[in-house]
C-alpha cells in the first residue's frame, strides 16, 4: 500500500533527477507503442483470416458410406434367391477388391482435405535459440565493436497466406475433388463388376449342378445301350461297327461329364475367392428347378439410361477436372501476393525475453512474379489443353461404349429369351414322342433299346433346356451391368 510518505519520497526524487523521468516516460511509451502496434498486426491476421476465399467455402457433411448403396440389394432379391442374397451381403463385408476400392476413395478424400489446407493461412512457431561468435572487430563508420559473443532467443508466431485474388488455389482443389468424384466412380464400377460377375458364376454353378445330374443319367443309359449292343453283336444282330460306335459314343459322353466336374471344381474355387472364403467351405447353392426369371424386364430404354454408367460420369468428371487445371495453368502467368507477419518476442537475455523491449512484431504484402521460367509455363498450358481435348474424346468414346453394351445386352437377352422358349416347345415335343414310343414299347411295336434312345434323346433336349434357361438369367444381369448398375425395373421403356 502506498502511503503519503512514500508518494512525497518519489515526488523529490524525480524533482532531484529529472532524468529518470524522461527515461521511464520513453518506457512507457516504448510499451505502449509495442502493445498497440502488436494489437494492430493481431487484428490485421484475424481480418486476415476472415477474408479468406476459402473460410467461407461451406464444407460439405459427411456422406453415408456408399457401399450398401451399390450393392442394390433389392435388385437382387428380385431372383427370389435368398442364398444369392446372402452371398451378396458376405461380398460387401469381405471382399478384398471392394475394400481397396473403398480405401482408394477414403485416401483421395485426404488429398482433397490437404489441397483444401493449402488454401488457408498458415500459423507456425518457429522458435530459435543462437549463440553469436564474432571473433573480429566490427567498424561501423566511426564506431568500433569489438569481438564478442551473445546469445539471441526468438519466440516469434509466423503467419503466411496467399491471397487467392485468381482463384488459383481454389481451382487447385476443385480439380482434386473432380478427381475424387471418379475415385468414388470406380469404386462403384467396381461393386457392379464384382456382383454382377459374382452372381453370373453361381448361376453357371447351378446350371453345371444340373447337367451333371442329368449327364450321369445319360452316361448310365448309354452304358446299359453298349451291354444291349454286345449282346446284339455276340448274337449277330448288328456287325462289329455298330458296337464300336456305340463305345465310342460312350467315352464322349463321360469325357463331357469330367468337363463338366472340373468346370465345377473351377467356378465353386472363384466363388470362394469372391467371398473371401476358405479353401474347404463348401458353397450353398439353390437346386435349378427353384431358380426363376425376373419377369416384365423391359424391351427397350431411352438414350438417357447412360448416365448411369461409372464410366460415363467418370469421364464426365474428367472434363471437368482438365477444365480446372487448364484455368489453373492460366492463371499461373498472374502475380501472386503473400501476406506474411510475425508477432513474438526477441531478447539477448533469458530474463529480458518476456519484456517489452523484447516483443517483436512484422507484417508486409509479398508480391511474386515470374519474369522468365525458360518456356515451363507455356508448356504447361499447352500440356492441360492437351489433356483437356484427351478427356473429350474420352468423354465421347465412353458414349459409344455405353450405347454400344446397352444394345448387346438387350439384343443377346432378346435372343437368349427366344431361344429359351424354342428349347421348351422342342422338349415338349419331345416328351411327346417320349410318351408314344412307351406306348409302342408296352405293345411290343419298339424295344428296350429304342426306349433307351428316346430316354437319351430327352435328357439331350433337356439339358439344352437347362443352358438357355440360365442363359436367359444371365443376361438379365448383363443388362443390368451395362446400365450402371440400375434396377431395371425403375427405367422406363421408350
Amino acid at each position: 500500500m502506498i502511503t503519503q510518505k512514500h508518494k512525497r519520497q518519489e515526488k523529490i526524487f524525480y524533482e532531484k533527477n529529472p532524468q529518470k523521468i524522461a527515461v521511464l516516460d520513453c518506457e512507457k511509451l516504448d510499451f505502449t507503442l509495442g502493445r498497440n502496434i502488436m494489437k494492430k498486426i493481431i487484428i490485421a491476421m484475424l481480418i486476415t483470416v476472415m477474408l479468406t476465399p476459402a473460410a467461407f467455402a461451406k464444407k460439405k457433411e459427411k456422406q453415408p458410406e456408399q457401399g450398401i448403396q451399390y450393392m442394390n440389394i433389392s435388385w437382387w432379391e428380385k431372383y427370389n434367391d435368398p442364398i444369392l442374397t446372402e452371398y451378396q451381403n458376405r461380398i460387401y463385408e469381405k471382399n478384398p477388391d471392394l475394400k481397396i476400392a473403398s480405401l482408394k476413395v477414403k485416401e483421395s478424400e485426404k488429398i482433397v482435405k490437404i489441397s483444401f489446407a493449402n488454401e488457408l493461412p498458415q500459423l507456425s512457431f518457429d522458435g530459435q535459440l543462437n549463440r553469436n561468435f564474432k571473433s573480429s572487430d566490427l567498424y561501423f563508420g566511426q564506431m568500433t565493436i569489438p569481438s564478442f559473443k551473445q546469445s539471441e532467443l526468438q519466440l516469434p508466431l509466423t503467419m503466411s497466406y496467399e491471397i487467392d485474388i485468381w482463384g488459383t488455389n481454389r481451382f487447385r482443389t476443385k480439380s482434386i475433388e473432380k478427381r475424387l468424384e471418379m475415385v468414388k466412380q470406380d469404386e462403384r464400377a467396381s461393386y457392379i463388376m464384382l456382383t454382377s460377375a459374382f452372381a453370373a458364376d453361381y448361376f453357371n454353378l447351378i446350371r453345371i449342378d444340373k447337367l451333371l445330374e442329368l449327364q450321369k443319367q445319360i452316361v448310365d443309359i448309354q452304358e446299359e445301350i453298349v451291354k444291349k449292343t454286345e449282346i446284339k453283336f455276340k448274337n449277330g444282330l448288328c456287325s462289329k461297327t455298330d458296337l464300336l460306335n456305340e463305345q465310342k459314343a460312350l467315352t464322349y459322353l463321360k469325357e463331357e461329364y469330367n468337363n463338366l466336374e472340373d468346370r465345377q471344381t473351377l467356378l465353386t474355387n472363384q466363388l470362394r475367392a469372391y467371398l473371401a472364403a476358405g479353401a474347404d467351405e463348401q458353397i450353398k447353392r439353390s437346386d435349378y428347378d427353384s431358380v426363376s426369371i425376373p419377369q416384365g424386364l423391359p424391351e427397350s430404354f431411352d438414350s438417357n439410361v447412360i448416365e448411369n454408367r461409372p464410366d460415363y460420369q467418370r469421364a464426365e468428371s474428367n472434363i471437368k477436372r482438365a477444365g480446372y487445371n487448364v484455368k489453373v495453368a492460366r492463371r499461373d502467368f498472374l502475380p501472386k501476393f503473400v501476406i506474411f507477419g510475425q508477432l513474438g518476442f526477441n531478447a539477448y537475455q533469458f530474463a529480458n525475453l518476456f519484456n517489452s523491449p523484447a516483443q517483436m512484431a512484422s507484417a508486409g504484402i509479398l508480391p511474386q512474379f515470374d519474369l522468365f521460367t525458360g518456356g515451363r509455363k507455356f508448356a504447361v498450358l499447352k500440356l492441360r489443353k492437351l489433356e483437356y481435348d484427351e478427356a473429350m474424346q474420352v468423354y465421347q468414346k465412353a458414349i459409344l461404349t455405353a450405347f454400344q453394351e446397352v444394345n448387346d445386352s438387350l439384343s443377346m437377352a432378346h435372343a437368349a429369351e427366344k431361344t429359351y422358349a424354342e428349347d421348351v416347345d422342342r422338349l415338349k415335343y419331345q416328351d411327346e414322342m417320349f410318351d408314344l414310343l412307351t406306348k409302342k414299347s408296352k405293345i411290343g411295336a419298339a424295344s428296350n433299346l429304342e426306349v433307351l434312345y428316346g430316354t437319351q434323346a430327352k435328357l439331350l433336349t433337356e439339358k439344352e433346356t437347362v443352358s438357355g434357361k440360365i442363359n436367359l438369367l444371365i443376361s438379365s444381369i448383363n443388362i443390368y451391368k451395362a446400365v450402371g448398375g440400375k434396377d431395371l425395373y425403375e427405367i422406363s421403356d421408350l
